[in-house]
């Protein structure tokens, strides 16, 4: 049975926040799609509104209900909780198989028809991903769909605003208005001449080596890093002073300032700002590779290694253009990650890429092109949904 005609779907989110921002990046933006683009009223269940409020500012972390952006904000304070069947939306999606209430199944199941029950499973570049896409689970007399975000058009494809290109294009070709952004963060009209990095990492990335070869580099380099990110290594080198936001230190080639945490539109800019962009998770190396700028991945570490698997199946897609592999590019993502047997030291990792610059930004430019050909994630999943009812 299709969606009723005379409204769009309802759609509920279930997230809970293992990542600090990422999870909660990631179903904020899809959220914000739905409703924005195709008019569908979602509820987004959180169990973490203080990691929300770090990239929705409006959010308030004492409120049971409220609304931010058109979306209804829940919070999802346990799995206790009655719920009827006209508390079910007509889409249901549980983020990275988290366990929604069992009396929110009970009263799905009561529903007639039943609700399209989603899986969103994480982003992954592994083949296998084309086979399991949108396979189904029978589960308390309904069916379960797994929907997989992906590189390849047997996927779900990457979330992507429909005129987010547009935007970037018109703010990466104002160079006032680029300066002006990164002036509120203390850039300098002298900083704009030197390498602009942005930095968001896990805790185990060798951030202070990095700083090192910067330090030591011929090209001048601004790094800017959220307030909290890379603690250590930012602490250390900024010395004295506490690394808040509003601080910043320079040492040889490096100036290292330290940025608040900014809502979503803001770090989008800021990528598209920057000539280089490390990220981490899900969120943020989504939004990189729409920035269409250079950038190293930081992937989010699972038990025996299987992030390096995840890893090295993006790169074998991601790090090869007309002229071949971009060794470079792949000796840095191994180094960054811990995934090399015998890493190089940064000192000289990060000449050899930067030499690469050039054709790491056509590679960017063309990687996205392929990207666009696969449709976008809230489309697609709409699609399937009502394919599925």
């Amino acid at each position: 049975m299709p969606f009723a005609t005379d409204r769009a779907p309802s759609l509920a989110i279930f997230c809970k926040v293992v990542d600090n921002y990422g999870d909660i990046g990631i179903c904020w933006r899809l959220a914000r799609q739905l409703q924005d683009e195709h008019g569908v009223a979602v509820t987004l269940w959180v169990d973490d509104l203080a990691s929300f409020q770090r990239i929705c500012p409006g959010i308030d972390v004492a409120a049971e209900a409220q609304q931010a952006s058109g979306v209804s904000v829940r919070h999802w304070r346990g799995q206790d909780g009655a719920f009827a069947p006209a508390d079910v939306a007509d889409i249901v999606i549980e983020f990275f198989a988290c366990d929604i209430p069992p009396d929110y199944i009970s009263a799905m199941a009561q529903c007639a028809p039943h609700p399209v029950w989603l899986n969103l499973e994480g982003l992954t570049a592994e083949e296998w991903v084309e086979g399991c896409h949108a396979l189904t689970s029978p589960r308390h007399g309904m069916i379960k769909h797994f929907f997989f975000p992906g590189f390849t058009e047997k996927t779900g494809g990457l979330l992507r605003e429909a005129a987010l290109d547009e935007q970037r294009l018109a703010f990466q070709a104002d160079g006032v208005a680029m300066a002006a952004f990164l002036g509120r963060f203390g850039v300098t009209a002298a900083d704009m001449a030197a390498l602009k990095v942005s930095l968001f990492c896990y805790p185990s990335a060798p951030v202070a080596e990095l700083f090192a070869a910067w330090q030591g580099g011929k090209r001048p380099v601004v790094c800017l890093v959220p307030e909290g990110v890379a603690f250590d290594a930012v602490q250390a080198f900024i010395g004295d002073d506490a690394a808040v936001a509003g601080a910043a230190r320079t040492h040889g080639g490096l100036t290292v300032r330290v940025l608040p945490f900014v809502p979503q539109d803001e770090y989008d800019r800021l990528l598209w700002a920057c000539d280089v962009n490390f990220v981490r998770g899900e969120d943020s190396f989504v939004r990189a590779q729409w920035a269409g700028k250079p950038f190293l991945w930081h992937i989010y570490v699972q038990d025996e290694n299987l992030h390096h698997v995840k890893l090295r199946a993006f790169l074998q897609r991601y790090a090869v253009d007309g002229e071949g592999v971009v060794d470079s590019l792949v000796q840095a993502a191994l180094a960054w990650n811990g995934a090399s047997a015998d890493p190089l030291p940064w000192t000289a990792l990060w000449p050899a890429l930067q030499a690469d610059m050039p054709r790491m930004a056509a590679r960017a430019q063309g990687w996205q092109r392929q990207m666009q050909a696969n449709g976008d994630l809230a489309s697609n999943l709409l699609a399937f949904a009502g394919a599925s009812r």
